[in-house]
């Protein structure tokens, strides 16, 4: 990082994990463009920041918006050193019963919208030969739960990305991060979930039993939104940035048991998957 205070571009700044990382940075005097839909929805969070704040229109499913954005953050601090890719919301139905429509509005804002801003900032971070994308993702980025397979889809699909993109900009000196929260006190389980209704019976304990559950906790979870943003920022102040950072008890607990199962299941099967290949290759 440069020895001036680094340039955050934030998005997803309305409500939530954004919201309170932008007001930390800010108060930390770091500058930052701080994004949602609608940027009188987050003027207050740069109303007494000065030139280190400026709130912008961002609606990551739209390119033109996309494309001003950056230009516009670009012009004003002449860098950005930590992309955030926050923006995004949850959707739950059973697998059988996802709506195409809202299946694809959601991968529109949580897969296509991060992609492109991606793109749209990779080149100024290869520039600098510096920076940090950050992209919130959610232990469903690594489990799927039911209810949430097109919402975990969509979180597995920014993993993988990610994966790919550190091995390709490690070398530049741009750093990779997913951020994997658990259950956190933000409005992911209240007004910024959609559902899709179960009907089907067969679907009483899992899915639809799920949803309920997830409506239920919405004011209750155990994730302190406030720590989590110190968190991020913190890491953003390491030498060596961590390509996963799961948030909460509950991420820790669900994520180090999946990926233990996981292992185990690969292992079982060592010997019928090394049949697989030509009698004559190398193997260790």
């Amino acid at each position: 990082m440069p020895h001036e205070t680094p340039v955050w571009f934030i998005t997803g700044c309305s409500t939530g994990f954004g919201r309170e990382l932008a007001k930390l940075v800010l108060e930390r005097g770091h500058r930052a463009v701080v994004t949602a839909r609608g940027a009188d929805r987050v003027a207050d969070l740069v109303e007494h920041a000065g030139d280190r704040g400026l709130a912008l229109d961002l609606d990551v499913a739209r390119q033109d918006q996309i494309d001003s954005a950056v230009a516009t953050a670009k012009a004003h601090f002449g860098r950005i050193d930590i992309l955030v890719n926050n923006a995004g919301y949850g959707y739950q139905s059973s697998v059988e019963e996802g709506e195409d429509a809202e299946i694809r509005a959601q991968f529109d804002v949580n897969v296509f919208g991060l992609f492109a801003l991606t793109r749209a900032v990779l080149p100024i971070m290869r520039e600098q030969r510096s920076g940090h994308v950050i992209n919130i993702t959610s232990v469903g980025g690594l489990i799927g739960f039911a209810a949430s397979g097109y919402y975990a889809a969509t979180k597995h699909a920014v993993e993988g990305l990610s994966d790919a993109l550190a091995a390709e900009v490690g070398p530049l000196g741009i750093k990779v991060t997913c951020v994997e929260p658990g259950p956190f006190r933000t409005d992911w389980a209240g007004r910024s979930l959609k559902q899709t209704e179960s009907h089907i019976a067969d679907y009483a304990d899992t899915a639809a039993a799920r949803m309920k559950t997830t409506s239920g906790y919405s004011g209750n979870q155990p994730g302190d939104p406030v720590r989590a943003a110190q968190a991020i920022i913190d890491l953003t102040e390491r030498a060596e940035a961590p390509r996963h950072f799961v948030l909460g008890k509950f991420g820790i607990d669900a994520a180090t048991a999946k990926l233990r199962e996981r292992i185990e299941e690969i292992e079982s099967q060592r010997a019928e998957s090394l049949a697989t290949d030509f009698p004559d290759a190398a193997q260790d």
